[in-house]
């Protein structure tokens, strides 16, 4: 939940999965919302489209706030486009006599609480002058495909926030104006109970609770991975940005902070181990996830390589992540028993006067006459690289012996090889 400076409060909403074989609304005031949709649009076959968008998982995260619901919802091609909702926020007045008629009827409180909206709660409501529900033609549209009614992206937004108003029925009550913690607040003050007594019910003793815990139930089974990451919410909204911060590198960072969180969540379900990258280690993560250059500047800024060792950190990272990356920037010395290895394997892999010959400078072995080079890392594999605008870049992913990597590559005539170097 985001807390504005003017005192708006907004809720963000994952993007829900599709909606394969079932109705968007099971309750009776999900119902009434999709009848205020679609009793008023003029164009059946948008709504259709809308459905078939829902459906298909269309709509991306959605924001909630009072007066605007917003979503980024892709077309059949992937084309994304912004829908937003608006919706007439209740007066102070109005939410006056709301809250009065509320307290009034204990029952309507204790409904809310249960994520209820009875009937009879909004039918009091509108004799105190309060709607709740939208009436026809209360959703108004707009959305940057440029259709003047609803078309297939707002509709399709109104699907899904029917489905969110199953669940919960104060995102409504959020787009008219309140949010849920603030108005039970309010309702808790004009009731005479504050939080404080709210905290000394009676509860369940200590003792009785930890000698129960082996009769309690198991825990729920592990969630099943999502099929890709989720989409965060656009920030392409009115409200302008807080001094030095740049929309565009925090959805970049949203972003790819979805594609971290899904790989861990992924790993930890695989029962795999997690490695905490270094500053450094995540510039270069980063970066590979393909930002603008803006962006990429100012990483490569930041993680002290510059524009061309960032490029080759990057390609590292793709072919090995952590480990690709400390090939690229270490150079060891390895023990005699793994050179003695390496080199049986190499002398095994051709036949005799056709190996190609290499010259050795610690962990990394160049061939001669060949802008080719094989690097050890620490765990035994080995790395192809080469030189290219007389820089070493790497050249794909590990090997268990430097044979096979060395067959990976086909190597350009031209040489280009380091003085110095020990014979092979």
């Amino acid at each position: 939940m985001t807390r504005h400076d003017d005192g708006d409060v907004e809720r963000t909403f994952a993007a829900l999965p599709p909606a394969h074989g079932r109705g968007f609304a099971q309750t009776w005031w999900g119902q009434a919302w999709l009848t205020a949709l679609e009793g008023t649009a003029l164009d059946s076959a948008q709504l259709k489209t809308g459905r078939r968008l829902a459906r298909a998982g269309a709509v991306g995260a959605m924001s909630v706030r009072p007066g605007r619901l917003t979503a980024v919802v892709r077309d059949r091609d992937r084309t994304p486009h912004r829908a937003d909702v608006l919706l007439e926020t209740l007066s102070p007045g109005q939410w006056d006599r709301f809250l009065d008629m509320t307290v009034e009827r204990a029952g309507h409180v204790a409904a809310l609480l249960d994520r209820d909206m009875p009937p009879h709660l909004v039918e009091d409501a509108a004799d105190a002058g309060v709607e709740l529900l939208p009436g026809l033609g209360d959703l108004e549209p707009t959305c940057d495909c440029g259709a003047w009614d609803h078309c297939g992206h707002t509709a399709a937004l109104c699907y899904q926030v029917a489905r969110l108003l199953d669940q919960d029925p104060f995102v409504l009550l959020l787009m008219r104006g309140r949010a849920e913690s603030s108005l039970l607040d309010d309702l808790q003050t004009r009731g005479g109970t504050s939080h404080a007594e709210a905290s000394t019910a009676e509860g369940v003793d200590a003792a009785e609770a930890y000698a129960a815990g082996d009769i309690l139930p198991p825990l729920p089974p592990l969630p099943e991975l999502p099929v890709e990451p989720g989409a965060p919410p656009s920030l392409d909204t009115e409200t302008p940005p807080a001094p030095g911060i740049d929309p565009a590198a925090l959805e970049f960072l949203a972003a790819r902070t979805s594609v971290e969180a899904y790989g861990l969540l992924r790993r930890a379900l695989q029962g795999g181990a997690d490695v905490e990258l270094t500053s450094a280690q995540d510039a270069v993560r980063l970066a590979a996830g393909t930002p603008g250059l803006e962006i990429t500047d100012r990483l490569a800024a930041g993680s002290g390589r510059g524009r061309e060792g960032l490029a080759a950190a990057v390609r590292a990272w793709r072919h090995g992540g952590t480990e690709g990356l400390s090939v690229l920037d270490e150079e060891w010395q390895p023990q005699d028993e793994t050179l003695a290895r390496a080199r049986a394997a190499l002398d095994s892999a051709w036949d005799t006067g056709e190996r190609p010959e290499l010259r050795a400078r610690a962990n990394r072995w160049t061939v001669v006459g060949a802008p080719v080079q094989l690097r050890l890392g620490r765990d035994g594999r080995w790395w192809p690289y080469r030189k290219e605008r007389g820089r070493w870049q790497p050249a794909g992913g590990a090997a268990q012996d430097p044979a096979t990597a060395l067959a990976s590559m086909t190597a350009p005539s031209s040489a280009e090889h380091s003085p110095g170097q020990g014979a092979l």
